[in-house]
Order: C-alpha cells, then structure tokens, then sequence
C-alpha cells in the first residue's frame, strides 16, 4: 500500500544498527586503516618482548582523535596471546601520580587491588617487580595522556622506577610505552636528565587525519555498525566534515551514533541530515566531556569558578575560588596552570595601567556549555 503511514517506520523492535558497540569510543576495529606504518614502529619495538627480552620504549605522539590509543590496544591484543608476555594500559587522566600508576599495574598483575593505605612504595613497586621476575615474564607498561603525568609533575619519577627495575630486581623486564596528545609538551626536554639517559625512545608520530581518511575509516564504521542503506552517502559526507572540522575522529564516530539514535527516536529506518544536526553540537563537545570528567572535584570547581568570573583578573578568581574551597594562593596557580595546559582555560597575561602584569582567565570553550557538562 503505496500510502501506508507506518511504510519507513521503525518496529518496537527495530533498529537503525547492526551492532551499535562499533560506534562506541572505545572500540578497537579489525581493519585500522591509515596507521600501517606507526604499527609497525610499535610493532619493531615491542618484538623482541615476543622472545623474552627487554623490549625497545617508544614515544606515540599526535593530536587527539588520531587513533593513538587504538593502535597499543590493538597492539597489546595480539601481544597478550603471547606466552611470557603481559601488557597494561594505564590512563594517567585517572591514574595521574606514580603510586596510582603502579596501583593499577599491580591490580592487573595480581587481579586484585592493592590496599587503599598502610602499603609504601617502595613495597608495592617490590611486589610488582618480583612478581614478573618469579614468573619470567616482560611487562610492557603504555602510560596512556602521560601528559597528565607532567601536569603533576610525576612523570619522571614514575618512568625512573620503571625503567630502572632491573636494578634493584634482576630478571625484571620492562618496557615503556609513552602516549601524549599535548602537543606543545616536549616529553623528552621535561624529563630528569636520569630518566632522558635511559629512556631513549623510538618515535611513532599519529598526524591529523585527512577528510580522505576520515570518510574511509567513518564508511567501515557505518558499514559494519548499521543496516545496510541506513545511513545516506550525503550524510556521510556530512559527518566526514564536521569531523574534519573538529580535527577529532572520535567527533565523528559519537556523531553517527548519536544521529542514529536520534533517527530511531523519529521512528526513522535511515538517518537523515536532520539527525546530524540535531546532535552536531553534543558529539563536538565530546573531548570537553572527556577532560572534564579527569578533574579533581577541586579542579572541576575552579572550572566553574573560572565559568562564572570568565575574563576577570586571576587575583579576582581566586578570592571567588577560595570562599569555594579555602585552599592557598600556591595550590591555585598550579590548578590554573594545569587547566591551562589541558586547553580548558585560557590563563594569559596581561598589562594594566599603571599596575604590571596580571593575568587574565578565560573559558576556551562556551560557559554554559562547561557548566551543562560539570
């Protein structure tokens, strides 16, 4: 019946996808187009673990969203089907000091936290070198946003209790996987002149990709995660440039899983350019959500300190921040510098009449926008 009005209407038990996880961030494809030759500068360092030594560290930088984290989780796929071999990803957003870092590798190698207090360092680094000493096996360490390290200053000590395990533990075998999306942080330069003589990485660089790439990587996603024809050249092509725009695949990928949903929500079989533009704005928003959601509930409260005094004077900022919290002018400034290197505010300086320099704190993104989002 040509008129029928529930002709292009999705069921109760419909769908728009085939399998929606593929949309997910977290997702790791079978085919990761466009990064052969960073994989194999991973795979080259990391061989030799395969054989039971010590293998190469390396350095993985690039813009976010540019599949970094992606490659050493498909890596550390096929490595942990390896006898001898055990890998762990740790995420500095979450575990950004040197006792977190080894906290969460001591869970992974013992399958069990360790005590939340009463255990030293020291004790804990013992525990995690001996266990991989006994067991005759290379432990490959990826400190994923080791960024976040620097931002605490802990990433010299953590990568020197790494490095030198070996030392105080014959048989330890470790190696060191750094993952940075700061672009303006020189990972080498900011190292202890005791860590940069024995770290030595090799370098994997993940530029941006191109709108090229970016629609090819986008069409295996709808091709394995939707319907077949669910989703549109033309909306393709439309998410392929807004992701292009963002400089962030991981835009596009929240976008067509977002628009998808938002075509189930109209009862639609196929996704429409009404569908992207309903949800452009949220999946843009994505790396603010995910930074925001790193912070300290100290940290997030002089976000939104920063939020309701935007373009004031820091001094002005921080009278407003410290009936907030009661915390001191020192441990402020390292807030402020740290939200300024993670591109959440803007912290310039500026002359005033008659009065130096001060500076200037501003969002760099829109304020309500953060504020929905805190």
């Amino acid at each position: 019946m040509d008129d029928d009005p529930e002709e292009g209407m999705l069921g109760w038990d419909e769908s728009v996808f085939r399998d929606e996880h593929v949309l997910e961030i977290d997702y790791v494809p079978e085919v990761f187009q466009h990064r052969e030759s960073q994989l194999q500068t991973l795979q080259y360092a990391l061989r030799p673990a395969v054989r039971g030594n010590r293998p190469l560290n390396v350095m993985v930088r690039g813009p976010p969203g540019t599949g970094k984290t992606t490659a050493v989780q498909k890596l550390f796929g096929e490595l942990g089907g390896q006898h001898g071999v055990r890998t762990v990803r740790v995420n500095c957003q979450v575990d950004s000091t040197r006792y977190a870092v080894f906290s969460r590798i001591f869970e992974e190698i013992f399958d069990y936290e360790p005590p939340s207090s009463g255990i030293s360092f020291k004790k804990l680094f013992g525990q995690v070198a001996e266990r991989i000493a006994d067991d005759d096996e290379v432990l490959v360490v990826a400190l994923d946003d080791v960024n976040y390290l620097f931002y605490e200053d802990e990433a010299s000590d953590t990568l020197y209790s790494l490095l030198r395990a070996h030392e105080t533990h014959s048989g330890a075998k470790v190696g060191v996987i750094v993952v940075s999306s700061d672009l303006d942080l020189d990972v080498i330069e900011n190292l202890d002149g005791r860590v940069q003589s024995v770290f030595r990485p090799e370098e994997a660089y993940f530029a941006s990709y191109d709108r090229g790439e970016i629609t090819d990587i986008l069409r295996d996603r709808v091709e394995v995660g939707f319907r077949e024809d669910a989703v549109p050249t033309t909306v393709l092509d439309r998410v392929a440039e807004l992701t292009d725009e963002a400089g962030d695949l991981r835009v596009g990928i929240d976008l067509l899983r977002r628009a998808g949903l938002h075509a189930e929500s109209r009862a639609s079989t196929t996704v429409e350019l009404e569908d992207v533009e309903a949800v452009s704005e949220k999946a843009k928003n994505i790396h603010l959500s995910r930074s925001l959601r790193a912070l300290s509930e100290t940290e997030r409260t002089l976000v939104e300190t920063v939020a309701d005094c935007d373009g004031e004077q820091a001094g002005d900022v921080y009278d407003a921040f410290n009936d907030r919290t009661d915390l001191g002018y020192t441990r402020y400034t390292e807030i402020v510098n740290k939200l300024d290197k993670l591109g959440l505010i803007d912290a310039e300086y500026e002359q005033l009449d008659g009065r130096g320099r001060s500076r200037t704190l501003r969002l760099t993104h829109d304020p309500e926008a953060v504020k929905e989002r805190l």
